[in-house]
């Protein structure tokens, strides 16, 4: 059977039951999306399951969002997706990644409007066991893993790595405790780097 067209075409009404993608789909998919990982989590969770709470095809899940860590991402509000991280990681020499990371985080987020929805989402896991677990699965399968994978490095080096520039978000920006709140970006890249460096610089 054809994929189904976003415009209407005949293609588009061979399914019945399933509407074409409209002003309002993205935001019919968003929503299932939050409802469907809220109830069974990251890994349980299929663009088919998401895309059938729509009332949608699958097709148009992949189209706005490409695939369920997309999805994941917009719904959760995250300031960043794993192929931007991928991306990054992977364009400069392997004695650079750890200045990368330190960097991309750092700067994504100093902005409150990126930064505020991750601390939201730390604050409801504290009390949400399911969203604790569904957190954990997208991290480390999403991003995380892939990450490692990429990096040819033990993934639990690059938890150790999160663990520590997660540590320095939440006393910089929830904390707040000073001189660490107020120090300059920069300087925290110069005094990151070597640390975060030595968890992913070398391969196996």
């Amino acid at each position: 059977m054809s994929e189904l067209s976003t415009d209407g075409s005949p293609e588009a009404r061979r399914r019945p039951g399933r509407r074409p993608g409209s002003a309002d789909t993205r935001g019919q998919i968003l929503a299932a999306a939050r409802e469907t990982f809220a109830e069974k989590g990251f890994d349980k969770a299929t663009v088919r399951g998401i895309a059938r709470r729509a009332g949608v095809d699958p097709a148009l899940v992949h189209h706005y969002f490409s695939g369920k860590e997309g999805v994941f991402v917009e719904a959760m509000n995250l300031p960043i997706t794993p192929d931007v991280v991928l991306s990054a990681i992977t364009a400069v020499p392997r004695e650079e990644v750890g200045e990368r990371l330190v960097r991309l985080i750092l700067t994504i987020v100093a902005e409150e409007e990126a930064r505020q929805p991750v601390l939201a989402l730390v604050r409801t896991a504290m009390t949400n066991e399911q969203m604790v677990a569904t957190i954990r699965e997208f991290l480390g399968q999403a991003l995380l893993g892939r990450v490692a994978e990429a990096l040819d490095v033990p993934p639990v080096r690059m938890e150790a790595a999160f663990a520590q520039m997660f540590g320095v978000v939440l006393v910089r920006y929830v904390l707040k405790l000073e001189p660490l709140a107020s120090t300059d970006i920069e300087d925290l890249v110069k005094l990151l780097t070597p640390a975060i460096q030595g968890y992913v610089g070398p391969s196996r």
